[in-house]
């Protein structure tokens, strides 16, 4: 009975908090609903979309939703790492003696949206993948943790290639979820412009607390996982190696590269969390499909079979879960 409690108030909350952000955000349904799973399940999110389409005010509505502080860092070329963690300064005190003092960077913020983070040199991007991997901050030899819900929005323009340095495979791979924001539908565009020409302002309002997401995410973590989902969503990552004697024929004939093990706990720990924001105290296959796809987008690499056929990312990962469900 308690069990069943804990499990209302977790996906009310979650309804609470999709209720206030259609206040500042048009659409965009199924990126909401990923995005508040990462920040619920501990994860970070890469947002690909076009400029414009409400990335910045997805994240700073969050922020007022969960009463988080924001902060945003607008990646550039001349970027560097302490431009982003922070560094250490020399001040004078009252006293006129010298001491140095950390300065905080734009990381130390609960929600940090990185905007087009491919356009940092290799340096800066590696110091903040780091962060986001340790949840922490080490200058000079000394820690300063980050304060917890961490999570981390970066976004990539998929139409800019020019001057940009692209995210190697293992540092998308730290990322959760990889999500497309699609450019709005004609009705949608239009709320959008009347809702912006009455405030261009957020006016979500607070519904929960940092405290409160961790004891979300404590919950999640205990869910239940059987056997069979367990074996399934594991047989599905490791059908994205063609390497493999037993991989299935769409991995063979379309993928390059396979994803790491680090997509099979994302899978499981996304999972739990969708399956209590839908009232289940167990991860189904269903919660599993649902979210193969934001998680093992940018951990493949398609080959040329694929190209050739015009097929997506999403669609040779649609052609790996049908065979991997037939197989189980």
């Amino acid at each position: 009975m308690e069990n069943t409690e804990k499990i209302y108030k977790f996906s009310d909350y979650v309804a609470k908090i999709k209720s206030e952000l259609k206040k500042d955000v048009v659409g965009q349904q199924d990126i909401i609903d990923n995005v508040i799973i990462a920040i619920i399940a501990g994860g970070n999110v890469l947002l690909e979309g076009v400029p414009g389409v409400g990335k910045t005010r997805l994240v700073r509505s969050l922020g007022q939703v969960l009463s988080l502080p924001f902060s945003r860092i607008q990646f550039t070329p001349d970027l560097m790492p302490s431009d982003v963690t922070g560094t250490n300064v020399v001040e004078k005190d009252d006293n006129g003696k010298l001491n140095t003092v950390f300065r905080r960077g734009p990381i130390f913020a609960n929600l940090v949206l990185a905007d087009e983070i491919n356009r940092a040199t290799p340096k800066t991007q590696s110091a903040m993948l780091e962060v986001m991997q340790e949840h922490k901050v080490t200058i000079a030899n000394k820690t300063y943790k980050l304060a917890e819900p961490f999570f981390v929005l970066a976004t990539e323009n998929p139409i800019e290639q020019d001057g940009t340095y692209p995210l190697p495979e293992a540092q998308m791979d730290r990322f959760m979820f990889k999500l497309v924001m699609k450019f709005p539908e004609v009705q949608e565009l239009m709320d959008i412009v009347n809702m912006t020409q009455i405030t261009m302002d957020e006016t979500a309002n607070a519904v929960i607390d940092g405290n409160t997401i961790l004891e979300m995410r404590a919950l999640a973590s205990g869910v239940p996982v059987l056997d069979d989902v367990l074996l399934y969503a594991t047989n599905l990552v490791a059908n994205t190696h063609p390497e493999r004697e037993t991989a299935v024929s769409s991995a063979k004939k379309y993928v390059k590269y396979g994803a790491s093990p680090r997509a099979a706990q994302a899978l499981i720990t996304s999972a739990k969390v969708r399956a209590l924001i839908n009232g289940n105290y167990n991860v189904s296959y269903e919660d599993i499909d649902a979210l193969a796809r934001p998680v093992l987008r940018h951990r493949i690499k398609i080959n040329y079979n694929a190209v050739n056929e015009h097929l997506t990312v999403d669609d040779v990962i649609g052609l790996l879960i049908k065979e991997t469900r037939r197989s189980k």
